[in-house]
């Protein structure tokens, strides 16, 4: 038990991203261990284990699947080190694409481009190539153009589990920035 624990928790590690039960049960009976008990009881023991005060790491589960992160008061300084190593920001106009997206999918990037007013072919480009949306598709309209929506990466990056998390809109912006005429 305690050898399929570390075996286990060495899966985690070494996962880029996070790892499901389902994934760590399929390499495991790859694996041939017979007699596999529950997953999740073994992944509960070792977050336990983590929780030691001597322990620098915690594991998480994050969008349905486990990862090993740094603990809250280290992250100050691991913020540090991600900044200096982080030249390239998202400029205002990958923000504002990314929020629209992220609120709205599944979007075309035609209703993307007709909510900011802009042509968005760079700004999607650029957040495709860094992982933070995905194509999730193809719309039935003409032409069949692709559907975005957000990216597992990017779900990983902000700590949440599903879109609802998302804070709603009513919490950022307050009624004295409110466009129009209210109507009650």
């Amino acid at each position: 038990m305690e050898k399929l624990k570390k075996h286990i928790e060495a899966l985690i590690y070494a996962s880029e991203t996070g790892i499901s039960i389902g994934e760590i049960e399929e390499v495991l009976s790859a694996g041939n261990w017979e007699d596999i008990p529950p997953i999740q009881q073994l992944i509960d023991e070792i977050a336990e284990a983590y929780q030691s005060p001597d322990s620098i790491l915690e594991l998480k589960r994050i969008n349905n699947s486990y990862q090993f992160l740094t603990k809250t008061e280290y992250h100050e300084t691991i913020n540090q080190l991600q900044s200096h190593r982080s030249r390239k920001k998202l400029s205002q106009a990958a923000l504002e694409t990314l929020a629209i997206i992220a609120y709205r999918q599944p979007i075309t990037k035609l209703e993307v481009e007709h909510i900011r007013g802009v042509n968005c072919d760079y700004t999607i480009q650029r957040l495709l190539e860094r992982g933070m949306i995905a194509i999730i598709g193809k719309a039935d309209s003409p032409g069949k153009p692709l559907i975005y929506g957000t990216s597992d990466l990017l779900m990983d990056y902000f700590g949440l589990n599903d879109v609802s998390e998302l804070p709603k809109l009513k919490e950022i912006v307050g009624d004295d920035q409110a466009i129009g005429v209210s109507r009650e």
